[in-house]
């Protein structure tokens, strides 16, 4: 028994060292990672000469303050409240669209037999491939031809697919049974009650996955939502902060001021999310 042990044990060791490898690496990430964002908080709360002069640099605020915050929220050329709705609004009904949409293109393609369906599919991962700045310029000119610039519906509704959301959906959505979906069609119920009542719920997981990403690149969006919205007060948050970034360089507090609120709701969706984001992309099984 004492050399089997002793055979586990020399076994187990270099298993424990590369454990403990892969726990430094990752540590090391997340501090890379972590401790900046940590800093453009805390420095938000400095002044100016704080952050600059380099006899008062402190990880820490030496003299807290919010004053960098009030000037934002009180500077009458900057209504931030505005701004932040345009944002949600776009963010939140990109969200739904494109989900909704996603959900039954991947559905239909996850279970569905018909003639043609393979080059249709093809069809979708290809557009994969294709740059935005090779159709920015036509989905202006659509936009143009329907009076739909410089409002925010312009980028709500020309934003309805997206192929990497119907890959994920219908990779997903393969892993649902056939059987449990015939039993449903024998038992009476239509197709619309299917997907609604049986396969939205076994996808819950890839939805709040793929939801994530869309709130996340549909705020953070910056060179389409310049091209389109011309007045300032249909444009959104990102843009109306880089303009204001621009402007105050010569007052780093308020800049990490701004930079924080812009961050700030996509931290806050993303830690709501955090445990169905993980199980989205745990569970989707990306198969042939």
């Amino acid at each position: 028994m004492t050399g089997i042990h002793a055979k586990t044990m020399r076994l187990s060791t270099p298993r424990i060292r590369a454990s403990w490898i892969v726990y430094a690496v990752l540590i090391a990430g997340c501090i890379v990672t972590v401790v900046p964002f940590v800093y453009t908080i805390l420095a938000s709360f400095k002044t100016h000469a704080e952050i600059i002069d380099p006899h008062q640099q402190s990880f820490l605020p030496r003299d807290f303050t919010t004053e960098n915050y009030e000037t934002i929220f009180d500077d009458p050329s900057l209504p931030i409240e505005r701004f932040y709705l345009n944002s949600i609004l776009i963010a939140v009904s990109n969200v739904f669209t494109l989900l909704f949409s996603s959900a039954l293109f991947g559905f239909v393609f996850a279970k569905y037999q018909f003639r043609y369906k393979r080059v249709l599919f093809g069809y979708v991962l290809l557009t994969m491939m294709i740059p935005f700045q090779l159709t920015m310029i036509p989905s202006y000119l659509i936009l143009l031809k329907f009076d739909l610039t410089n409002k925010l519906w312009g980028l709500i509704l020309l934003n309805w697919f997206d192929a990497f959301g119907i890959f994920l959906m219908r990779q997903f959505m393969r892993s649902i049974p056939d059987e449990l979906l015939d039993a449903a069609r024998v038992d009476g119920a239509t197709e619309w009650q299917i997907f609604f009542r049986i396969v939205i719920p076994q996808i819950k997981p890839a939805l709040a996955a793929y939801g994530t990403f869309i709130f996340i690149s549909s705020w953070n969006a910056y060179l389409w939502p310049l091209i389109v919205l011309k007045d300032q007060d249909v444009r959104t948050l990102p843009i109306i902060l880089t303009w204001y970034n621009d402007r105050h360089t010569s007052n780093l507090g308020l800049v990490m001021a701004a930079s924080v609120l812009l961050v700030m709701p996509i931290l806050m969706v993303y830690f709501f999310f955090q445990r169905w984001f993980v199980r989205g992309f745990t569970l989707s099984g990306f198969k042939g």
